[in-house]
């Protein structure tokens, strides 16, 4: 016990250096940054949802730069083809064997960019990399490195041409983000950064894959008491009963809140959750996992919305 307070100031710094390196390029979101920071210290993976131009693909670059990972990009078409995510098994003319020549997958930050342009045919590729870190090709399993996150974007406004990812898939992704439009004080701070510096896309990494497998570690050290957990089964639980949903959140969903409480106390410099850090997450964990009846869509409802109203109905418990 002695020790886990050294671990958290650790990773308290080190979601400080990624908050102030994303910052180079993306003005005024210091919770969107820290929401992203939470998913990789849980080895969750992220889903960046809004309007074009906001940044969704900058934000993911910028990531994966501070990581000091290896690092490939898709950009998901509608011809694009399961093969060309996962590899091939090709001939070698020269040596007379079949040789396999690995696809973007097999890398340590994918980005997964404009993923519902894709047919579900290829986004169902994903599914056993994003859940079990591995893929199949042609009958033979293959180990993808460590660590693997995909952040996938998408635009929720421009529909046509496009192939909404399925429950599943949206289940395996830890948190959805958001980023919303800068103030405008935010957005003349956009340019004239970039009229000043032509080369602000570009980020010198400022942790690596080891220390990151450190603080994922420590971050699952994050004590939970046990009225915390009690009050996260209760959110979830409530979901499955909420009138307006006919998909409520799964055990996943509840594993993931919990998961994520821990990286937030521990990001904050606490080793304890409060049931305010599982109340600022449940809605970037749960909404993109819950699905609306019809009458809730047609009065023009929300999922973030019913998550709101599941806290609302849930007794908070009292800190001890």
């Amino acid at each position: 016990m002695a020790e886990q307070p050294a671990e958290v100031d650790r990773v308290q710094e080190m979601a400080a250096r990624l908050r102030e390196n994303v910052q180079r390029v993306i003005v005024g979101k210091d919770d969107v940054i820290d929401l992203a920071t939470i998913a990789l210290l849980c080895r969750g993976h992220i889903l960046v949802e809004d309007v074009p131009g906001i940044g969704k693909t900058t934000l993911s670059k910028a990531l994966a730069q501070s990581l000091g990972c290896s690092f490939r990009r898709i950009q998901f078409t509608p011809d694009l083809m399961p093969s060309d995510v996962l590899g091939v098994n090709f001939f070698n003319q020269k040596t007379g064997d079949f040789e396999f020549r690995a696809g973007p997958v097999f890398s340590q930050v994918l980005l997964a960019d404009e993923i519902n342009r894709a047919t579900p045919r290829t986004q169902s590729a994903l599914l056993e990399a994003m859940q079990e870190q591995q893929a199949t090709v042609d009958g033979v399993t293959r180990a993808l490195p460590e660590p693997f996150l995909v952040m996938a974007t998408q635009n929720p406004v421009e529909l046509e041409g496009t192939f909404p990812l399925p429950e599943a898939q949206l289940d395996r992704f830890m948190v959805r983000i958001r980023l919303g439009y800068p103030t405008a004080d935010e957005e003349s701070d956009i340019l004239l950064r970039f009229e000043r510096d032509h080369t602000a896309l570009h980020l010198d990494p400022v942790t690596d894959a080891g220390e990151l497998d450190e603080m994922q570690k420590a971050v699952s050290k994050v004590q939970m008491d046990e009225m915390v957990r009690m009050y996260i089964v209760g959110i979830i639980r409530a979901t499955r009963e909420q009138s307006g949903l006919s998909l409520g959140a799964s055990p996943r969903a509840g594993l993931g809140l919990y998961k994520t409480a821990q990286a937030r106390a521990a990001i904050d410099g606490r080793d304890f959750v409060t049931p305010d850090d599982v109340k600022a997450l449940a809605a970037p964990v749960l909404a993109h996992r819950m699905i609306l009846t019809s009458n809730s869509r047609v009065r023009g409802r929300t999922t973030k919305e019913t998550v709101q109203e599941v806290l609302s109905s849930v007794p908070v418990p009292i800190e001890r």
